[in-house]
């Protein structure tokens, strides 16, 4: 990896959603572009975005300075996320502080902040969060797709494995953050065994997590589909061709076991007392802020 942050021109970064359905959240806002964790599976990586160098990491020139003009100008307060199409959590974010620096931001302009990463550093900025959350709506969501570490270290390999992630979760969790786990992909062939779904929503309970989130197949398409075969049979030789045979050219690739695991799924949260559902994880998140004269939803 460089070790010097490279920077790319940018316009606008804080973009209003089409609908607020993916986690309650209003708006989108990526201050950095691409991503250098190296998750095989990545839809990032499609044509459709437009990243050329996906595997590169850039800052956006004067993000912060961009943020702070928009949020002054919306007339409407909202939950804002991050980590859609770039981890705010990358190794350079540890020195250059950009995504801190907005959730300061998100604070003083009593924004709201739904976070995603598969990074154990979002623990770090777990007292800029709280101080969002004093006045706005703070989700962490927190990717872990299997909890064998080793499985980790070859899917997604530079990325901190499923153990450091979970310390994080327990870490926000214990501060009294609303935190839990995006359990996505689950990866055909690969992830989609009861062992390891079970052993995720458990593992998820012991450290306090609130919610575990699922998606039981993962999206293939153009480039991304070519980059995730030719890592298959690297890692996993004969295992593209089965791909192949099941799903074609399709995008939506399911497990062929999905609704029996989304049922145990089900099962253990309830056990567990975790949320699993979309609608449920927002309103257990926004309703103590309902009150407030600004609109969350």
């Amino acid at each position: 990896m460089a070790v010097v942050m490279r920077t790319i021109p940018a316009k606008t970064i804080v973009t209003r959603m089409k609908n607020n359905y993916w986690f309650g959240a209003d708006y989108n806002m990526n201050i950095y572009r691409g991503c250098c964790h190296g998750c095989i599976y990545c839809d990032s990586r499609s044509e459709c975005y437009g990243n050329n160098a996906f595997d590169t990491v850039f800052a956006k020139e004067g993000a912060l300075q961009i943020v702070e003009r928009e949020l002054r100008g919306k007339r409407k307060k909202g939950v804002v996320a991050t980590g859609a199409m770039s981890d705010p959590y990358n190794p350079f974010e540890e020195k250059e502080l950009l995504t801190r620096g907005a959730l300061a931001l998100l604070e003083k302009y009593r924004f709201g902040a739904a976070i995603a990463t598969k990074s154990k550093l979002v623990a770090r900025d777990g007292d800029a969060l709280k101080a969002i959350a004093k006045n706005a709506p703070v989700i962490v969501k927190v990717t872990v797709t299997t909890g064998d570490d080793s499985l980790c270290e070859k899917i997604e390999p530079h990325t901190p494995v499923a153990s450091e992630r979970f310390a994080a979760v327990g870490e926000l969790a214990e501060s009294g953050l609303f935190t839990g786990i995006l359990l996505m992909p689950v990866l055909p062939f690969i992830e989609d065994t009861e062992e390891n779904i079970a052993g995720i929503v458990r593992q998820a309970a012991r450290h306090g997590a609130r919610f575990v989130y699922p998606a039981m197949g993962v999206t293939l398409r153009d480039v991304q589909r070519a980059y995730y075969y030719r890592k298959l049979d690297e890692l996993f030789p004969g295992l593209s061709d089965r791909y192949k045979r099941r799903y074609g050219g399709a995008y939506q690739c399911t497990s062929p076991l999905a609704k029996k695991l989304y049922g145990l799924l089900a099962r253990e949260c309830e056990k567990h007392g975790i949320v699993y559902r979309m609608r449920d994880i927002i309103e257990a998140y926004q309703a103590p802020y309902r009150q407030e004269q600004l609109s969350f939803l």
